[in-house]
């Protein structure tokens, strides 16, 4: 491989379906990755992508973005959440994700079967602490890097807890750098192309703060790339005025809007602002 290509796939909870739009772009574009990058839902997301690395695996996503199963991930009533988070420190029960990953990956998946390479990452709870999984079982460290705290609870591995991963690391450009890409591909879901406003709300404080530092950790990777490393962030044609909202992230009906316009205004950049290259990929 003399220029490794990396797909960087994002967090943004059910944001994450732009990330399908996205990729059928690349994928019709001629762009296969040589390693997948993954943090949260982009965990989830590129888990899929790195089993099968082709145009085909859009087709899966689409199907799973609007499935039974993926609703029922934060399907929980009210009273049930309220229940849980009375007794416990999250709303809803990890079970139906396990469910889900383990339909599409297989209950004994490792990283070793994947066709190409493949990192996510979570938050060390007892080491405050960014951790990148890259081996061993698969499922696992895919719950580890989605696991939102207060939604679902903390992954146990190996004796010690962990997180969602976009926490400590939440477009991670820096680590497809490391691992030796020289054309990136950053799969975001939105966050970034809106403008940041002071809050109103009690919960838009913790939204705005979150989005200060995980601004801030891209801007400065970005600023420090390598002469020989390009990047391209995909556009997500644009999101919705309940985005913001605190209950959004159970709002499912919207996935195959933000699919289409994601797929839309990404294949316009992909034409517009890259060009391929014969040694890309090869």
């Amino acid at each position: 491989m003399q220029n490794p290509v990396a797909f960087v796939l994002g967090g943004g909870g059910v944001l994450g379906a732009v990330q399908v739009g996205m990729l059928r772009a690349l994928f019709r574009g001629g762009y296969r990755p040589d390693l997948v990058v993954g943090t949260s839902i982009g965990a989830v997301n590129g888990a899929l992508v790195a089993a099968d690395p082709s145009e085909a695996v859009t087709e899966r996503l689409v199907r799973l973005w609007s499935s039974p199963e993926a609703a029922e991930v934060y399907g929980d009533s009210i009273a049930r959440q309220v229940r849980r988070f009375a007794a416990r420190t999250h709303l809803h029960s990890p079970m139906p994700l396990r469910r889900l990953l383990i339909s599409e990956l297989g209950e004994n998946a490792s990283f070793g079967d994947l066709k190409v390479p493949f990192h996510c990452c979570a938050a060390s709870i007892e080491r405050a602490a960014e951790h990148w999984f890259d081996s061993g079982p698969l499922v696992d460290a895919v719950l580890a890097s989605s696991s939102v705290p207060g939604l679902l609870p903390p992954m146990e591995i190996g004796g010690e807890h962990f997180v969602d991963g976009g926490i400590v690391n939440s477009i991670p450009i820096g680590e497809a750098v490391r691992l030796g890409a020289k054309l990136i591909f950053v799969l975001q879901v939105g966050r970034i192309e809106r403008p940041l406003v002071a809050p109103r709300r009690p919960w838009e404080v913790a939204q705005v703060a979150f989005e200060i530092a995980r601004r801030h950790r891209f801007a400065r990777e970005l600023a420090s790339l390598p002469d020989d490393v390009r990047v391209h962030v995909l556009p997500t044609g644009g999101g919705e005025s309940r985005d913001d909202s605190p209950w959004a992230y159970r709002d499912m009906a919207a996935s195959g809007r933000r699919i289409s316009r994601a797929y839309t205004a990404s294949r316009r950049y992909l034409s517009a602002n890259v060009t391929p290259s014969p040694g890309i990929g090869a």
